[in-house]
């Protein structure tokens, strides 16, 4: 029987258990030695792996990435810590242009199996510089792989198979579900592979993607549905890039609707893409348009009040699918 650890804690057995399989795995990032990192994921690392495989960095993301990826041409599978999601801007010149280039520039010849952990989302009352959810700015990038995992089960899985990958991936793990989830997590070398969506919930009327932290209260909307006769079939991404299209498809051949839900704003976020990449290959099937329930494209406010005006949540999801079903 599995054992049961939270999101959290599940991230922190990915890294330590890839740390003792293969000692050239290492993390680095800002107080992630000694300290544990600013939400505890790392806490008890440095004490078993000491203070060069558990690097603590100065307060610079393109040097953290920068060092990754020189690093990762010399062998090793670095996995960089930034400590908010939000200020892996400041590293988007060494991810998008170096990271996401090398492969290709060397014909092939040069691998840069780095992770980058981005601790994202919102709901935590986190304000403009620590509520963001940059994910879309990556997917947009050849070269590069984007994940983010929904459950505990996830959290570890991807991991491990971001680390054990030889391309540049970006882990995108929602703070709010740290200590939120808890689950069953794989054991031994089971991993989840990059790339595969998983149906959370089978339906037959309308099919719902999304990730992360909406993977919930999507789950919540969908058993309201169903107490109304409609059966709404949940699809958690995981992966965004590359994203499972063959299972997007075949859900929506089945249920001729979709409704696309996530946390990142509108304009340009991965609905966008979703939405036109089923409008272009299974117009044929949809009895509906394709409809997005995202942020709204504004700013993340300090305000609890304001936040959760803005946010996704299960009732602004109930009423989508409610609109979608009536169509």
């Amino acid at each position: 029987m599995p054992k049961e650890l939270s999101y959290l804690e599940a991230i922190r057995e990915a890294m330590v258990e890839e740390m003792r399989r293969d000692p050239k795995v290492f993390v680095l990032g800002e107080d992630v030695g000694a300290y544990g990192g600013a939400f505890g994921v790392t806490q008890g690392m440095c004490d078993e792996f000491g203070e060069m495989r558990v690097l603590d960095t100065p307060i610079s993301e393109s040097a953290i990435v920068g060092v990754s990826i020189g690093a990762a041409m010399r062998g090793y599978r670095p996995i960089a810590e930034m400590q908010f999601a939000d200020f892996i801007s400041c590293a988007f010149d060494q991810i998008v242009n170096q990271a996401a280039t090398l492969r290709y520039r060397c014909g092939g010849r040069v691998s840069v199996p780095i992770v980058v952990r981005a601790p994202s989302g919102g709901n935590v009352g986190g304000g403009l510089y620590h509520s963001q959810n940059p994910e879309a700015w990556f997917v947009h990038r050849p070269g590069l792989k984007v994940v983010a995992p929904s459950t505990a089960w996830d959290a570890k899985g991807l991991l491990k198979a971001s680390i054990r990958d030889d391309d540049p991936v970006l882990y995108f793990e929602h703070k709010y579900l740290y200590r939120r989830v808890k689950g069953p997590v794989p054991e031994g070398d089971e991993i989840v592979p990059i790339g595969k969506a998983a149906i959370r919930r089978a339906g037959d009327d309308i099919t719902l993607l999304t990730y992360g932290a909406m993977v919930q209260p999507s789950l919540d909307a969908a058993d309201r549905l169903a107490a109304e006769g409609v059966e709404v079939e949940v699809v958690d991404l995981r992966t965004l890039l590359p994203f499972d299209k063959a299972a997007i498809l075949a859900s929506v051949e089945k249920t001729s609707r979709a409704l696309i839900v996530h946390e990142d704003v509108k304009t340009l976020g991965i609905g966008a893409e979703l939405s036109a990449v089923i409008m272009e290959e299974r117009f044929e099937a949809l009895d509906a348009p394709v409809m997005r329930l995202t942020y709204p494209d504004t700013h993340a406010p300090f305000s609890h009040i304001l936040e959760a005006f803005n946010l996704p949540d299960a009732d602004k999801i109930a009423g989508a699918l409610r609109r979608l079903a009536e169509y």
